[in-house]
């Protein structure tokens, strides 16, 4: 006596989310592998240490439907931001979900612009995690409070730099400070007196809101004037 089981009744119709991996860090993978494995509708596919790989399995299985790439920011060769860019460009319905130790503003603004969907840090708990890619599967972007902030700062700073327009010959006088020549010494190069020198280096300072000398060194250093 043998009876054929009813395979519907059991089978739950849930969709099934396919993730690559791609991070350099093994217990890294590992750990991420082991929160997603206890959720039923999350399927890692695939996981690698280089982006290079990542599209390279892509372009191998086209068939196989993959909604989420979970990558890390720094890998030997192509980068997180390369990777993300990359997926973008040419597997437009791939979900990107950054997860990375650094928090470099200028490098998540970078991915914002290439439509990243999410940049979490690798100190965030278990339970973020799962919120974070759950949101993205469902056609949101997520971006941690903290993340959120450096970004702003990051705008911030990159709006109030371009807003900032030194004439030529401010230029010439911030160089030759950031060369620790004396007031005197930048007078007689540029055959002014010293008086207008000083007029330079005061205005100097509150156009670049910076508190001394120190303060225009790092500036003319930051924007590589020296």
């Amino acid at each position: 006596h043998w009876s054929i089981k009813p395979r519907l009744s059991t089978k739950k119709m849930k969709t099934v989310y396919n993730i690559i991996i791609a991070d350099d860090h093994k217990m890294f993978v590992d750990g991420l592998r082991s929160i997603l494995e206890q959720e039923d509708d999350l399927h890692i596919v695939h996981t690698t240490s280089t982006g290079e790989e990542v599209l390279k399995y892509l372009k191998i299985n086209q068939n196989e439907q993959i909604d989420l790439l979970i990558t890390d920011l720094n890998m030997p060769g192509m980068d997180g931001i390369a990777l993300n860019k990359n997926i973008k460009k040419d597997f437009p319905g791939i979900k990107t979900l950054v997860i990375s130790m650094l928090e470099d503003g200028a490098k998540i603004k970078s991915l914002t612009e290439d439509e990243v969907n999410g940049y979490l840090s690798k100190n965030a708990e278990q339970k973020e995690l799962l919120k974070a890619i759950r949101q993205i599967l469902l056609g949101e972007n997520y971006f941690s409070t903290h993340i959120q902030s450096i970004l702003i700062q990051s705008l911030t700073n990159s709006r109030k730099a371009s807003e900032i327009r030194l004439t030529q010959r401010e230029k010439e006088v911030l160089q030759l400070i950031a060369k620790e020549h004396t007031t005197q010494e930048i007078a007689d190069m540029l055959f002014l007196s010293k008086h207008t020198i000083e007029s330079y280096r005061k205005n100097l300072i509150n156009k670049l809101e910076v508190r001394n000398l120190a303060g225009l060194t790092r500036y003319a250093i930051e924007h590589n004037m020296v």
